[in-house]
């Protein structure tokens, strides 16, 4: 029998019900390629988020390209740069290489076989110089004390002075090498176990256990410091949270724990990574306490309730957020997608325009410019929830439901200057965690875990006040044992760059 006559033979309620089949058949394969699309992004596509819209005015790559050849050399006359530039050494030689003069040089002087054998009859002119980066095995250099013991000879005392006080009471670790290893690790990812290799490549044998107890300890005195970053950043009256998860600790065989870092970005620019075992929103409650101002944060509900618990915090929505969902939907709604993205668009150059301003000025900026594209944005929403032809697995419906359910929280920023239209400053800190995971994969246990968030949070701030994160390191652990504790917040990145950066400690090697 063919297909045809079978058809004939269904009924109108069998027809029907294998339509609708049909329809959500068709509907799972369409999500099934939307997923792929983005396994596909994750892959092998774009991961920037920027909107790049095509330029009317650029020619094709390959357009004109003989006539572009043929065509005469135009010069330009460009400005010199005003910005001050460092000292380098090295003449422009076929390598271009170029040093500052912190860099060792080793000299070669290349043999000259002529002048060798008969100096007398030749006359050096000049000399011509070649440059070459090379690099040793390992930069570790080992710092040997030596104390003379003497004896008085009317006493017989025997005397020796006392070996030089050390950051780690005990061990065998100068505070050039702790902040080394630690800044190799959280800054430069490389683990532990791989630092080891190098140092055996040196000619250094150590216990890779020592490793671990050097960067234990020495984090350990951190922590003083880490809770006044904290502190600091709590004081704040505008917040940025997130989350984002890390494995740790056994949970059974083969499997480890998950685990959360509940970053936290202040007004004073300055970021702390606070773990915590749970996403539970009970965290958010530990972690803010009675903090009261604005908060802003991505769609997670747990910012919503803590906002509602408390009554004195208005939420913040991180419109690159609300922007995603859109992006996700470009595949299936080309149109209507590429409106919503272009109007979020619109609203950054905005922000792009008001970096400079002070805080009088921004806000009137944002109540002229932003807040028509905002209200265009939500009408344009509105009339796209009413399509009859939307479904609500449809990828642009999931985006449409996303930032109309979160409007209020939306436009927060266009009322107050001096909160940010998004997250992003926030996102690029986690960068270093989950840079970090490529490399050392996960923590041994929830102690670890928290350290890291420690010790990543100094280095981030750091960074956010551009301080060199070695130098501030061999500083502070030399400083932090014999600081007085009432004032603890002059070490932490913010201040110590005002109190201690022109003249910090060093390590007796630069000495």
């Amino acid at each position: 029998m063919t297909f045809q006559e079978q058809a004939k033979q269904l009924s109108l309620p069998e027809i029907a019900a294998i339509l609708q089949k049909n329809a959500v058949l068709q509907q799972q394969l369409a999500d099934v390629k939307s997923q792929l699309d983005w396994f596909k992004r994750q892959l092998f596509g774009r991961k920037s988020e920027k909107l790049i819209e095509p330029n009317p005015n650029q020619p094709d790559m390959f357009a004109d390209l003989l006539e572009a050849a043929q065509a005469p050399e135009e010069t330009i006359a460009v400005p010199a740069h005003t910005r001050k530039k460092k000292p380098v050494v090295g003449s422009p030689d076929d390598s271009g290489l170029r040093f500052d003069p912190n860099v060792p040089v080793k000299e070669i002087e290349m043999p000259c076989p002529e002048f060798d054998a008969e100096p007398d009859a030749f006359e050096v002119i000049s000399t011509k110089t070649t440059y070459r980066l090379a690099q040793r095995p390992s930069a570790y250099v080992i710092l040997k004390y030596v104390r003379k013991v003497i004896k008085r000879k009317e006493t017989q005392e025997m005397i020796t002075p006392p070996a030089p006080a050390n950051v780690l009471e005990k061990s065998l670790a100068d505070v050039s090498f702790i902040a080394g290893i630690l800044i190799d690790k959280f800054d430069y990812h490389l683990p532990l176990y791989r630092q080891h290799r190098r140092l055996l490549q040196g000619g250094i044998t150590l216990s890779r256990a020592t490793l671990t107890h050097i960067a234990y300890r020495a984090i350990l005195l951190l922590v003083p410091i880490y809770d006044a970053i904290l502190k600091s950043v709590l004081l704040s009256n505008t917040l940025a949270m997130d989350e984002t998860p890390i494995k740790y600790g056994r949970k059974s065989k083969g499997k480890m724990k998950t685990g959360y870092y509940w970053p936290i970005f202040g007004e004073q620019n300055e970021v702390v990574f606070c773990f915590a075992p749970t996403r539970a929103s009970q965290v958010v409650n530990q972690l803010l306490g009675d903090f009261s101002g604005k908060l802003v944060t991505d769609g997670y509900s747990a910012y919503q309730r803590y906002a509602n618990k408390m009554g004195t915090v208005t939420r913040g929505q991180c419109w690159s957020h609300a922007r995603r969902p859109f992006e996700k939907a470009l595949e299936m709604e080309p149109e209507s997608a590429q409106q919503a993205l272009k109007m979020i668009g619109a609203l950054y150059k905005v922000e792009d325009g008001i970096l400079d301003l002070d805080d009088h000025k921004k806000h009137a900026h944002r109540q002229e410019h932003s807040k028509p594209i905002v209200d265009r944005f939500f009408q344009w929403i509105r009339e796209q929830r009413q399509r009859t032809d939307l479904v609500n697995s449809n990828p642009l419906s999931k985006a449409l439901l996303y930032s109309q359910d979160r409007e209020e929280a939306m436009r927060v920023f266009l009322d107050d200057p001096n909160v940010p239209i998004d997250t992003n400053h926030l996102e690029r800190q986690i960068r270093y965690i989950a840079m970090g995971k490529k490399s050392w994969l996960f923590c041994w246990s929830e102690v670890g875990a928290e350290h890291v968030g420690i010790i990543q949070s100094i280095i981030c701030c750091c960074k956010l006040h551009r301080i060199d994160p070695y130098t501030y390191l061999v500083d502070v652990l030399q400083r932090v044992s014999s600081h007085p504790n009432s004032k603890i917040d002059e070490l932490i990145p913010r201040n110590w760059k005002h109190h201690f950066s022109e003249n910090p400690l060093k390590s007796d090697l630069a000495l």
